[in-house]
């Protein structure tokens, strides 16, 4: 797509959501039973994850490899399609949604990275018009989820090199704007010229005129 000299970079869940998506996604699609057997099985890792002793992408593929692996694609992408139009949007916290809208009508580039998987962001990302998703990929084989990530799990370090390869050979944009909500979203902020981290920096602040940054 044409360059334009303002990107607007955000973090989905908790940021954008109010609460974990892919819990909510993978709690509604497997019911309560499973999501419990599956979440005491790959307990170790998620406990290893939250101590900060085990990586934080093998943690994630134990918890959806016992809980979703080995599901159809076809199946993953219609619970992917409705939980993105119904479910998920209840979690979306208006005051983003018309940050967005705000970032687009300036005609910024608008990219979500996100440590969730893209099978369901890819399309609410569309609907609400973003340019891009860069977000954790699951592997299929033969169409059926593996239980294994297909990309690094899109998380701090990750977001930035995410980001980079996405520009390519593109010249870094002259402004970027950064919106996170945790340590997951560090480096990406870092990166950013106009970082907003939700608690610190109170509430969004305004967009210069229209025009100014574009």
């Amino acid at each position: 797509m044409p360059n334009t000299p303002t990107l607007a970079a955000f973090d989905f869940d908790g940021t954008i959501s109010t609460s974990d998506s892919l819990r909510a996604f993978v709690h509604g699609l497997v019911g309560q039973g499973r999501f419990a057997t599956g979440a005491l099985r790959s307990s170790p890792w998620l406990a290893g994850a939250w101590a900060g002793i085990c990586d934080r992408g093998t943690a994630k593929a134990q918890f959806l490899s016992a809980t979703i692996g080995g599901m159809q694609r076809r199946e993953l992408e219609d619970a992917a399609r409705h939980f993105a139009t119904h479910e998920l949007l209840e979690m979306i916290r208006p005051e983003m949604l018309d940050r967005v809208r705000e970032h687009k009508r300036r005609a910024h580039r608008l990219v979500l990275v996100s440590a969730s998987p893209s099978l369901y962001l890819n399309v609410w990302a569309a609907q609400a018009g973003f340019d891009a998703v860069l977000a954790t990929e699951l592997e299929c084989i033969d169409d059926r989820f593996t239980g294994r990530l297909a990309s690094p799990n899109c998380w701090g370090p990750q977001k930035v090199a995410r980001l980079k390869q996405w520009l390519g050979d593109e010249e870094r944009p002259a402004t970027v704007y950064a919106y996170g909500d945790s340590r997951g979203d560090r480096e990406m902020l870092a990166w950013a010229d106009r970082p907003w981290l939700r608690g610190d920096d109170g509430a969004l602040p305004p967009l210069p005129p229209h025009g100014a940054d574009s």
